[in-house]
């Protein structure tokens, strides 16, 4: 008998995931690498886009996304509240991303906030394979990882920055920025939540 699968938890507690992730500044989540971020218009593919929080702050930015999401309870709720234009929401999941690798594009930045840490290893190698085939040269890729408690119902691993810096180089990806700190939340602070951010440029 398999496991839970890597998106266990969310559909059950969409409506609470809205709540939590949308009162959270996306110009705040982002402030430690925004240096690296690309100016607009660029074009950025949201893995894991859940409630399409950070989709629709890029697009008012000026850049236009392919917001990817595999609960639908997730992205059939952030559509409704992201209307913008220059979002496009799709229905895909790692490690695979089959249907986001047949649309042929490549872009010029990929976000993975709080995704990494649902994959096993062998999904984690399969993943970053292909999200290495999606960066354009020169194009950059941001990860946020958990570490911590799991929460009930949940599939997580304890995967590390120097781990996932070790998987990229291979593949062509250059670790530009690297830091793990403590949840900026009080009640996760409370609880021992850390987070490690990364990014990662591809060879030109």
């Amino acid at each position: 008998m398999s496991g839970p699968a890597s998106t266990a938890g969310y559909a059950e507690e969409a409506a609470d995931l809205f709540l939590r992730y949308e009162k959270r500044d996306p110009a705040a989540v982002h402030a430690p690498w925004a240096e690296f971020m690309p100016a607009p218009p660029a074009r950025i593919l949201d893995i894991g886009a859940g409630t399409g929080r950070d989709a629709g702050w890029f697009a008012r930015l000026g850049h236009s996304v392919l917001a990817v999401e595999p609960v639908e309870e997730l992205r059939t709720g952030a559509a409704k509240l992201h209307p913008e234009p220059e979002i496009t929401w799709l229905e895909d999941a790692l490690p695979d991303l089959a249907a986001t690798r047949a649309r042929g594009e490549t872009f010029d930045m990929i976000l993975m906030q709080a995704v990494w840490m649902h994959m096993t290893e062998t999904e984690r190698a399969t993943g970053m394979a292909h999200i290495a085939s999606l960066l354009k040269p020169g194009g950059r890729l941001f990860m946020s990882q958990r570490h911590g408690p799991i929460p009930e119902g949940r599939r997580m691993f304890d995967i590390s920055g120097e781990e996932t810096i070790g998987l990229a180089g291979p593949l062509g990806l250059t670790n530009l920025f690297h830091e793990r700190t403590g949840s900026i939340q009080a009640e996760n602070m409370a609880r021992g939540i850390e987070w490690t951010k990364l990014v990662f440029e591809k060879a030109s």
